[in-house]
């Protein structure tokens, strides 16, 4: 293997344009074959249940992803810190494409949840080593967030069509091609990062790695038990099995602090977050996952079970959201590197989101769709000024040492920010819409209709619908008022839950003042290139 210190260009990078490009692209793909995974999947969930039969295991198809990327995300980002990223990144692929074929292939839901663990092991994998990949290929901040909008409008193309795809292939193909679909874009990636990624190592992190693995186990420990915690939460509230998990969680996290402060090759590097700066990033990495997953999980739940929109109308008023995130960040890029001040977007970016949730907590049914369209681009807007700065910020601030840890670490602190914000708000409204229907039952002497009314989605189908009311009325009770009620209470909730989210995004706006001055150094730093 040939190895040779790379020479950067005058543009700050270290390949010519032609061979940049090239390499964007295979990262591009990548993120676009972990993008479009997550928003396709969700959409043939119903219909996998349905034939697979295994509704008991239905949150465990989501939560067996989220659980193993959330664990590989941080340990790879620090293999990927020594030994350089692309074998990762090429072994990400292997074992992320190969999972989505054994997905496809499942004949029962068992088999399903294991090879979505799998397939979040590539996922984690992938995000730990592919974000960081860009400062490597781009050591100035400033060339870097401009070479970093390909990167946010691969996601953001494959935010905007993964739903309707998902929708489109599981009506017309089946549920099975949802996970087949990965196979030609996962082999793209892989022939475009094979043949053009640079295998670039840091000059540091010559001697050989020990794996940290008491280290690894216990971010497992931690991390697995908050999940599983934030997944029961919704459905069975604070039980003594939920106050386990969370102890479990709240033990292991403080057994890894504690080791890791002494692990001389700790794979979580203690130092970091005493770094003022560093630790503000990660706050507001929690802050802004909790205010961004509640919005994207609960604004289509209000729009078709509280507003009565059809699925295909609520994708026409939520698509601004995803695709305004991708024009947010490209002009992000071009303002950040022209103000003396860079942390002013931050401010800028969760005022915005703040106000877009307060207005969609305050929308009614008769709300104009323009206007609700016009709330989605804001929030799109604010969080496209949001995160591409908090990753350059934070690698700016963590130096080539801990590039990797800290690019992953920021992804797991905002998919934890998620996970909270989307349990919490779970939480509140199927609290608030059982009381609620409670109440208006009650009132009509209808409550042992409690079952039929219980679960939200009834107010997003529309057959069943009418199929209750022709049985409320049949009995004797006023079918449609006491749907009303229902939907009343919905939009109750769901206001809450998103007000709660506008008050983080304030809360985060308030934060954004401890994270000290950014300056967007175009300082060139050595490392080795080895093809």
């Amino acid at each position: 293997m040939a190895v040779h210190t790379a020479a950067h260009h005058s543009s700050g990078q270290v390949l010519p344009f032609r061979e940049s490009l090239l390499a964007m692209l295979g990262v591009s793909f990548v993120t676009m074959l972990v993008a479009l995974d997550q928003t396709v999947v969700g959409t043939a969930l119903p219909t996998i249940v349905a034939e697979l039969r295994g509704f008991e295991l239905y949150a465990w198809v989501a939560t067996s992803y989220l659980l193993t990327s959330v664990i590989t995300v941080p340990i790879f980002g620090r293999l990927g810190d020594y030994y350089g990223r692309k074998p990762f990144v090429i072994a990400s692929i292997v074992v992320f494409t190969a999972a989505s074929v054994l997905c496809g292939a499942a004949n029962s839901m068992l088999f399903l949840v294991i090879a979505r663990g799998l397939q979040g092991i590539g996922g984690g994998m992938l995000v730990g080593t592919a974000f960081a990949c860009i400062p490597d290929l781009f050591p100035d901040s400033v060339v870097r967030l401009r070479w970093q909008v390909l990167m946010s409008s691969a996601f953001g193309i494959a935010n905007a069509i993964g739903p309707s795809l998902g929708g489109f292939l599981t009506q017309y193909y089946g549920w099975r091609s949802v996970f087949y679909v990965n196979l030609p874009v996962g082999l793209l990636s892989l022939f475009f990062v094979w043949k053009y990624l640079p295998h670039l190592r840091h000059v540091a992190h010559e001697a050989r790695m020990r794996l940290d693995w008491p280290g690894a186990l216990l971010i497992a420990v931690a991390l697995g038990s908050l999940q599983l915690f934030v997944e029961r939460l919704p459905g069975h509230g604070l039980r003594a099995s939920a106050i386990g998990l969370l102890a479990l969680a709240v033990a292991a996290g403080w057994a890894l602090w504690q080791w890791e402060r002494r692990c001389p090759q700790a794979i979580l590097p203690v130092d970091m977050f005493r770094n003022a700066s560093l630790n503000a990033l990660f706050t507001l990495a929690v802050l802004g996952g909790f205010t961004m997953f509640s919005l994207l999980f609960y604004a289509p739940l209000l729009f078709q079970g509280g507003f009565g929109m059809t699925p295909k109308e609520a994708g026409v008023v939520i698509t601004p959201l995803v695709v305004f995130i991708t024009i947010g960040s490209i002009a992000n890029g071009r303002i950040v590197s022209r103000i003396r001040n860079p942390n002013l977007m931050l401010y800028i970016g969760f005022s915005m989101m703040a106000a877009a949730c307060f207005a969609v907590a305050l929308a009614t049914r008769g709300t104009p769709r323009g206007l609700l369209m016009a709330f989605m681009i804001v929030a799109g807007i604010g969080l496209g000024f949001v995160m591409p700065n908090l990753t350059v910020f934070a690698q700016q601030t963590a130096g080539r040492e801990h590039l990797g840890i800290a690019t992953a670490l920021l992804q797991s602190l905002r998919m934890i920010g998620g996970m909270i914000g989307t349990a919490l708000t779970g939480t509140m409204v199927t609290q608030l819409y059982s009381s609620g229907v409670q109440r208006a039952l009650d009132a009509d002497h209808a409550t042992h209709w409690l079952p039929q009314l219980a679960d939200p989605q009834i107010l997003i189908n529309r057959d069943a619908q009418a199929s209750l009311i022709a049985d409320l009325t049949h009995a004797g009770h006023l079918g449609a008022p006491l749907l009303e009620a229902a939907r009343e209470a919905l939009v109750s909730a769901i206001h809450l839950g998103i007000a709660v989210a506008a008050v983080v995004a304030v809360v985060s706006v308030w934060q954004t003042r401890r994270v000290p001055p950014v300056k967007l150094q175009r300082k060139m730093e050595p490392v080795i290139h080895a093809d």
